[in-house]
């Protein structure tokens, strides 16, 4: 229980402008509402004054058709409330809408002072400088690169890039596939005939 009434309530979304404008299309609805049953009466006695006038009672199909000229000057005065109201509730709208741009521009001038305070000028012109001396180097090699390339050198270039590109290897030299030739068996005794010939001459020089 004691966490039930301790909990703190959260505030409220509903501003003061959320509550006007409530309560200005509450009475623009009323008044509509209004409007409506005053023009279904005055259509009822507009009727009513037709059919005394024929039962030829003309005093009293006058005092009604005076009543409803009183109506429906009530009923013009009626739209003009309503018009009033709404171009009320527009006006708050709008304004809700000009204080949340506001808003935005301080929030985002605010974020625009901590940037400039993380972010010297001098810090700005140093990188701008860093990023032109880059630039400068980059021409440089490129130039030197463009001054010491044949055509030829181009061209073979141009054709490593575009198969890097298509994801093909550069080409190589094929690898042959003949078979290597055996060595006669006359080739192979040959060399131990020379070490046997040269095997006494050895051991003479050792004697």
């Amino acid at each position: 229980m004691g966490n039930v009434f301790g909990r703190k309530s959260r505030p409220s979304r509903v501003t003061e402008q959320d509550k006007a404008i409530l309560q200005l299309k509450q009475q623009r609805d009323k008044l509509k509402q209004y409007q409506k049953r005053i023009t279904l009466q005055l259509e009822k006695e507009r009727l009513l004054a037709k059919q005394l006038l024929k039962d030829g009672r003309k005093e009293k199909a006058l005092l009604l058709l005076k009543k409803k000229r009183y109506q429906d000057q009530l009923l013009d005065k009626t739209e003009n409330q309503i018009s009033n109201l709404e171009r009320m509730v527009q006006d708050i709208e709008f304004i809700q809408i000009e204080m949340k741009l506001i808003e935005g521009l301080k929030i985002g001038n605010d974020c625009l002072k901590s940037m400039h305070e993380v972010m010297s000028i001098e810090d700005v012109e140093r990188i701008m400088d860093e990023t032109q001396e880059a630039i400068e180097y980059q021409r440089q090699i490129d130039e030197m690169l463009a001054g010491s390339l044949t055509e030829e050198d181009e061209d073979a270039v141009l054709a490593e890039l575009e198969a890097i590109t298509q994801g093909e290897d550069v080409a190589l030299p094929d690898v042959p596939t003949e078979p290597i030739p055996e060595v006669p068996e006359a080739a192979k005794a040959e060399p131990e005939k020379k070490q046997a010939k040269n095997k006494p001459d050895r051991e003479m020089l050792a004697a």
